[in-house]
This record gives structure tokens, sequence and C-alpha cells, in this order.
């Protein structure tokens, strides 16, 4: 994946927005913002896999409820290719408090609170790679 660096970025469609029926629609938007969906699955992560992904985030505030939030149901994981992927894909989600987000973005259509806001997206090139590995070998890149 290094020979793409800054073309690839994780993405997950987030409990609330699947549960709500929203997948599809989210997918619609991804695809007419210009990304190619290089890998994607549905799973539904146990607490554990919820809290090993975040690790990072350990001992912050809202670590437990985003832990038990993320392992609650169904989410979508995707790595999404576009020049820049990183910052394209932020932008599409807009702003993590889906009342600041702008007009347009997935935020705010489809996020109901900064908790439950619908969608993730890697915050750099180095944790688009690292985010992407914790859900995908290289062998589901297509």
């Amino acid at each position: 994946m290094a020979d793409q660096a800054g073309n690839l970025t994780f993405a997950i469609i987030k409990p609330d927005a699947v549960g709500a029926g929203n997948t599809g629609k989210i997918i619609d938007r991804i695809i007419g913002g210009g990304f190619r969906i290089r890998a994607m699955k549905m799973i539904h992560q146990t607490r554990k896999q919820s809290e090993g992904f975040y690790e990072v985030h350990r001992g912050k505030p809202f670590y437990e409820g985003l832990t038990e939030f993320m392992s609650s149901g169904p989410c979508v994981v995707m790595v999404l290719e576009k020049d820049g992927a990183v910052k394209a894909w932020r932008d599409l989600m807009g702003a993590t408090d889906p009342t600041k987000a702008d007009e347009g973005t997935i935020r705010k259509e489809f996020g109901g609170s900064v908790g439950e806001n619908a969608t993730h997206g890697s915050d750099s090139d180095e944790n688009a790679a690292i985010e992407i590995s914790f859900f995908f070998s290289k062998l589901e890149l297509v």
C-alpha cells in the first residue's frame, strides 16, 4: 500500500447510520464524491475489538461511550481511494458535531450527535494505513 500513500483512507458507516437504514444512501454519496471503494464489509465488532481499534483514545472521557456504541450493532468498514483521500473523505463527512457540519455533508444529513455521527474517517495518511490494516488484509483490497 506504500505506493498509494495519500490515495487511500479508511471509513466506517457507524451503527447508528446502519441501524437507521442509511448505508446505501451513504455509499451513494461516497461514490458520488468520486471515491472508489477498494474494500468493504459489514461487521459487528465485539467490545474488545472496538477497544483495540480505539486504543489510541483510552483514558479520554469519551472512550467508554465510544467503544460501547461502536460495538452496539453492525457497521460497515471500507477502504476508499481518491487523490488526497483523507482530506476528501473528511470534507465529505463534515464536522464531528453534526450541528456544526456544513450543509450537504454526510454528518449534517445523517448524524444525530457528536457521539453518534454516522461515519468515521482516518485523520492522517499514517492512521489510515494503521486503520486499514486493522480490518483488512492486502488480499482484500481490490
